[in-house]
């Protein structure tokens, strides 16, 4: 029986079990959903199945540089608490040191580390440490030279914020600085061209609602042709200029631009990658009130 790569992924989610031991559990049990279930249950992985469950939001990003290529990857746990924990940074170090030679998140749950594969050592150490994690995010860039920036830093190499900025050109120090700002900035794109054109278009039709409702309520309204020719334009352009990187105001010396203060070190900024631990990750969590109920049985 041909097992599919989307049985290996319903049963992964289900349990938190490494990608092997779910296509093994399903070859075993000839495709049986609960059957492979009970069947990784009966091979110790019951542990981790029952934190599956759990929203991981904590956790840390590791990052790691070899010569011109630089990976960033981000692992959840439930608490801060696992965070800070030594072993848990260990295997985020190994990992992250792993990403190195892969091109991305699936390949990375595969690669070899320690004898097993990433995706078994997690789930090793769920079952180990009682709390789900997941292998969330990996991002990989390449230039001349990659500069990196952990804010918030665990240990070396991790923490709640990591950067990555690649290079064209001789790093005399000016990556430092500039992985700083994106950590600092949080861009959404490193230019114009390179920023998705629905964002664009969103935010023009805000502005352009916005600006026709002021100059409706205003004494002396501009003529249509001004909001649309000068007034939008203005507004758009200092949009531009706060979520590209190279048009920001470098927070290094605020009087010059990101562009301006890579040009004048003599680099051309050819990317940049910035995660944050927990983005976008929807936390679950109670009302004061519910959780004073919880706790004394009301």
């Amino acid at each position: 029986m041909t097992i599919t790569a989307a049985q290996v992924k319903e049963l992964r989610d289900q349990t938190g079990a490494g990608m092997m031991d779910a296509k093994k559990a399903l070859t075993e049990t000839g495709g049986d959903m609960e059957a492979a279930i009970d069947w990784l249950r009966t091979k110790g992985l019951a542990k981790a199945a029952k934190k599956s469950g759990r929203t991981a939001a904590e956790g840390l990003v590791g990052i790691a540089v070899a010569g011109g290529v630089g990976v960033a990857v981000e692992i959840n746990s439930e608490t801060d608490f696992v965070a800070k924990n030594a072993e848990f940074q260990e295997m985020v170090a190994g990992i992250t040191r792993a990403a190195l030679g892969v091109r991305d998140i699936g390949a990375l749950g595969a690669a070899a580390l320690d004898g097993k594969t990433v995706a078994e050592v997690l789930t090793d150490k769920i079952a180990k440490i009682g709390e789900n994690m997941t292998l969330r995010r990996m991002a990989r860039i390449e230039g001349e030279s990659v500069a990196a920036y952990v804010h918030n830093a665990a240990a070396e190499g991790m923490g709640k914020i990591g950067v990555l900025v690649a290079l064209k050109g001789a790093d005399a120090g000016i990556g430092k600085q500039l992985a700083m700002h994106v950590a600092a900035a949080s861009p959404a794109a490193l230019s114009e061209a390179d920023l998705d054109p629905a964002i664009v278009e969103r935010e023009r039709e805000v502005q352009t609602q916005k600006a026709l409702e002021e100059n409706a309520a205003a004494a002396k309204p501009k003529p249509e042709a001004v909001i649309h020719n000068n007034i939008i334009p203005g507004r758009m352009k200092k949009f531009l200029e706060e979520v590209t990187l190279l048009g920001q105001k470098f927070v290094i010396n605020p009087d010059i631009t990101v562009a301006q203060a890579a040009a004048e070190a003599g680099v051309e900024i050819l990317g940049f990658v910035r995660l944050e631990v927990g983005e976008g990750i929807e936390k679950k969590g109670e009302d004061f009130a519910a959780e004073v109920a919880k706790m004394t049985g009301a």
